[in-house]
Parts: structure tokens; C-alpha cells; sequence
């Protein structure tokens, strides 16, 4: 996003940020209600683009959300979707990126409340590595022919029982409404959206071996000293990792395997 829109959204987070702060807000309800305004401004391209138009009053636009979602949805959900049109927004599709943001975020918030988010941060790695190992399952999840009933009925059949009802519930609507994304881009986006709730960053760990815990937390404060955040580590074992470890925070490699420095060298000597 870009200009407006930025400052758009970050006023959004801030008030979303109240509401799920208030006791009398559930915020696992608030999310639902948000993603199903959400699924409307995606399909309805004109209604987006009336509450996104710059030549129309703030106070016009906020207007029409209330008749539109005031008696669709709870009082917080209508205001807050009230508040997010009365803003400026540099193209009308970033409001629903925004919108699918704050419900997200809304879930990971109730899981931060249910003290279920680490668990959370934990399967969404998982699922992301069980997807890109499974040729056969990444098919089925992102294959354009399924209903979207057939899609959520695999999804329950793999996670339901399995793992965080929050987890199920991101990842169901990733599946059954990517908007445009690959399946692999939008749990990433979910992880490093889990991360930011405890201002954290993800580090992806990728060792021969599994870490000790003394391993892990040395890790953990070196690369929050390195990086002045504090880091959440998804561990992955990879036995083609001859010896050390390689660590990804973002676009950034952190190459500290054997493999990695042979490899290095091979292409050295090659030039």
C-alpha cells in the first residue's frame, strides 16, 4: 500500500486495537463479521469503488456503510467498517486488503487472549511445510474447479481436532477465498501477521538436526540482538543440511551451513 491508504490502515489497526482491547468486544466474532464484509467489497467491484471514491465526502461514505452493514453485522464491526470509508484510500481494492488484514488480526488477538498464539505461529509453519512437501495436497487446496465446501470439508478432515480453532479458521479462508494469492504467499503472510501481534519477528531455522532448547534460545537472542526485535523461530530439520544451521528472517539468508559454504565455493571455483 501506498500514501493514503498506509495511513489509512494504520488508523484502522489502532481502532481495532481498542475494540479487541475491550472486555465486552469478542474478537473471534468481530473477525468473522469483518471477513464477511470482506467477501461483499471483493465481489461487488461498484459498491467498493462508491465507498473508496475521493470525490465523495468522508461523512457520506460512512454514512452509507452504516445503512448498508449496520444491521448485518454488530455495532463495533459497523464502526469500525464506518471509520475504515471515511478515510482516504489510494485504490479501492486496498480497503479490502484491509479489511482482510483486521480480520485476521482479530482472530490472532483472540488467540493472544486464549493464550493460543504460539500455538498458532507454530501450526501455520507446520501447514506451510506440509503443503509445499505434498504435491497432491497443494492440487486439492488451490484447485479452481472445487467448491468451496469441498475445499473446507478437506481442511476440517486435516485440522479439525488437530490443531487451534483460530488456525482452522485462517486457513480455511485462505483456501476457500486466496483473492488472487498463492496458497504458500498467504500462509506466509498469516505467519508474519501472528509474529507482529507480540512485535516479533520469524526467523525460518532450517538445521540437519533438531535444536536443544539451549540451541534454540542462544539463537532466539542473537538474531533479537542482531535484528533489535524480538524473534520467533519455526524450526525445520533438513538432513541435506550437512552441518550448522540457515537461518531466514524475511528476504534475508543467513547462510551458516556446511553445505551452504561448499556449495559457495564450488561456484567460485566454477568461475
Amino acid at each position: 500500500m501506498n500514501g493514503a491508504s498506509r495511513e489509512a490502515l494504520a488508523a484502522a489497526r489502532e481502532r481495532l486495537d481498542s475494540l479487541t482491547d475491550s472486555t465486552s468486544v469478542d474478537a473471534s466474532s468481530l473477525a468473522e463479521e469483518l471477513a464477511a464484509v470482506t467477501a461483499l467489497l471483493d465481489r461487488e467491484v461498484s459498491l467498493r469503488r462508491v465507498l473508496t471514491d475521493p470525490a465523495q465526502a468522508g461523512e457520506a461514505k460512512a454514512e452509507l456503510a452504516q445503512r448498508l452493514f449496520g444491521t448485518q453485522v454488530s455495532g463495533p464491526a459497523a464502526d469500525l467498517v464506518s471509520g475504515m470509508v471515511r478515510s482516504r484510500w489510494s485504490q479501492s481494492r486496498d480497503l479490502v486488503d484491509a479489511l482482510e488484514e483486521l480480520a485476521n488480526t482479530a482472530d490472532l488477538t483472540a488467540a493472544q487472549k486464549a493464550n493460543k498464539l504460539d500455538d498458532v505461529e507454530d501450526e501455520l509453519f507446520r501447514f506451510s511445510r506440509i503443503v509445499s512437501s505434498n504435491t497432491e495436497l497443494r492440487a486439492a487446496l488451490t484447485d479452481r474447479k472445487a467448491t468451496t465446501s469441498a475445499k473446507g470439508e478437506l481442511l476440517r478432515s486435516l485440522l479439525g481436532g488437530r490443531a487451534a480453532v483460530t488456525t482452522e479458521r485462517l486457513v480455511t479462508r485462505l483456501v476457500t477465498a486466496p483473492r488472487g494469492r498463492s496458497l504458500e504467499s498467504g500462509l506466509e503472510s498469516l505467519s508474519k501477521l501472528a509474529a507482529e501481534r507480540r512485535d516479533r519477528m520469524v526467523a525460518v531455522v532450517t538445521s540437519a538436526v533438531p535444536l536443544s532448547d539451549t540451541q534454540k534460545q542462544r539463537l532466539g537472542a542473537a538474531l533479537a540482538k542482531l535484528y533489535g526485535r524480538r524473534m520467533h523461530l519455526n524450526l525445520d530439520v533438513d538432513p541435506e543440511v550437512v552441518g550448522g544451521i540457515r537461518v531466514q528472517v524475511g528476504d534475508e539468508v543467513i547462510n551458516g551451513s556446511i553445505a551452504d559454504r561448499l556449495e559457495d565455493a564450488g561456484r567460485r571455483l566454477a568461475g
